[in-house]
């Protein structure tokens, strides 16, 4: 039912948790995310590129020195509480991290493109997903707590960069720390509406996701495509040694 005050939207619950496009309008429209937020991220890519290889280092070593987080690259469950293997935790040069490395910087690389396109905010979506279970042949596990955790540390990471980049003045400091924080915590909302059990009543009308290769939206890679075929090579051979761990 519509509102009588023509100055309120309406905005249809259920549409929320049974149509993408329709929770990404709401999540543009609640955070006034527009066209000069779309400016300041493309205007902000190229100096947020530049720091790719160094986030997903320092974030790695964060998630490496916490027991809970570095046992899901093993068990793949941040809630597992079974014996574990007698084999040490993975480090920084383990083959499994460099394998998840490399997807991190696809993520954020991912981060750094059109969001004026939907497939955009698809991706994001499916990164949550993952994190539940679904959408993968070897499911992964990781709480909320973690996953909230771990974005609020990228924010973190990235908006010191941001501010103090030489080359950048305040204002566009300012603009690109503003949308980059929306997109982030719209990541965040794609990522809690895979764990909250609210909307729970439309289950049978919400889209089924189908299970596709990690870094794929719709049968397409749209992640690494920077990636030299030596590179492709290594990923491949480090992907194989993580599952068979």
């Amino acid at each position: 039912m519509s509102s009588s005050n023509p100055e309120v939207e309406h905005i249809d619950r259920r549409e929320l948790y049974t149509s993408l496009p329709a929770r990404i309008q709401y999540l543009h429209s609640f955070l006034d995310f527009t066209s000069t937020d779309i400016d300041a991220l493309l205007l902000g890519s190229k100096y947020l590129k530049a720091l790719i290889p160094a986030v997903v280092n320092i974030v790695y070593r964060k998630l490496l020195s916490f027991d809970i987080t570095a046992q899901t690259f093993t068990t793949r469950s941040t809630s597992y509480s079974g014996p574990l293997s007698t084999t040490p935790l993975p480090t920084i040069d383990s083959p499994q991290i460099r394998y998840r490395k490399m997807f991190l910087r696809g993520y954020l690389q991912k981060l750094c493109s059109d969001p004026t396109r939907f497939e955009f905010w698809e991706y994001l979506d499916k990164v949550g997903m993952m994190h539940v279970g679904q959408g993968r042949k070897h499911p992964l596990h990781v709480e909320y707590i973690h996953i909230g955790m771990c974005l609020a540390f990228i924010q973190d990471v990235v908006v010191e960069a941001i501010l103090n980049h030489p080359k950048l003045r305040l204002d566009q400091k300012t603009a690109i720390v503003k949308a980059m924080g929306k997109v982030l915590w719209i990541q965040n909302d794609l990522f809690a509406k895979w764990y909250v059990r609210d909307g729970d009543e439309f289950a049978d009308e919400m889209e089924e996701r189908e299970v596709e290769q990690e870094g794929y939206i719709n049968g397409r890679k749209i992640i690494n495509e920077e990636l030299s075929d030596e590179g492709e090579e290594t990923a491949k051979e480090d992907k194989k040694n993580g599952e068979e761990k």
